[in-house]
Parts: structure tokens; sequence; C-alpha cells
């Protein structure tokens, strides 16, 4: 019963549309003595290449027996255009307040200094 069943894979992208990738039938021949017994198989796909920035979204494998259906937690994969640069000013603002900071101190420290006098 469980030896012949159907693997689909699919995304679903920012507007809940499902997009069929790929599928396939299978069915796995249970070795002598084997019967009865709980197997786990493995199945890679790799989806090359994406075609562009909208093939972001999850992706999904979802398995179909006679009457049991099971989908996986998905993978949720970003795509970005060739030469996007990640644009993160940490080290800007890092930098900025540093500068601020000695600046006001130095600027604070002679006014101490210059008050005394």
């Amino acid at each position: 019963k469980y030896t012949k069943f159907s693997i689909f894979y699919y995304w679903i992208n920012s507007l809940d549309q499902k997009t069929f990738i790929y599928s396939r039938a299978e069915n796995v021949a249970i070795p002598s003595g084997e019967e009865n017994k709980t197997a786990a198989l493995s199945y890679d796909h790799r989806i090359m290449p994406l075609e562009n920035t909208s093939s972001t979204g999850m992706y999904y494998c979802e398995v179909k027996w006679n009457d049991i259906k099971k989908v996986g937690k998905g993978v949720f994969v970003l795509i970005r255009d060739t030469g996007y640069i990640n644009t993160s000013y940490s080290w800007e603002i890092l930098v900025t307040l540093t500068v601020l900071l000695a600046v006001l101190s130095i600027t604070a420290t002679a006014l101490l200094l210059w008050k005394r006098k």
C-alpha cells in the first residue's frame, strides 16, 4: 500500500499562489524480510536556476499515498538581483557616534579648564 507514492515540489509566492515545479512517481520495492518495518528514504531536488526576484517565497515538498498526504515545513528562499549590495549602516553609525562623543568630551573638558582660569 505504501510502496507507491508521488512526490511534488512547489512554491507559494507572496500572493499565496501555488506554482508546481516538479513531480515524480515512485514505486519502492520492499526487500524480503523487511516487510512491516518503518523505512525513511531521502529524495533531494535542486531547483536551478531561479529565474528572477519574483521567485522569492516558501518552497515545499509534498508526498501523496493513496489516502495520505504529508507536506514538509517549507523553506523560505529570498532571491536578489545580481550585484545586490546589502545596505548595512552599523559601522557608519558606530563611527559617527564615537566621533560625536569624542568631540563633546573634548569640548566639555576645554570649557571646564577655561572656566577655572
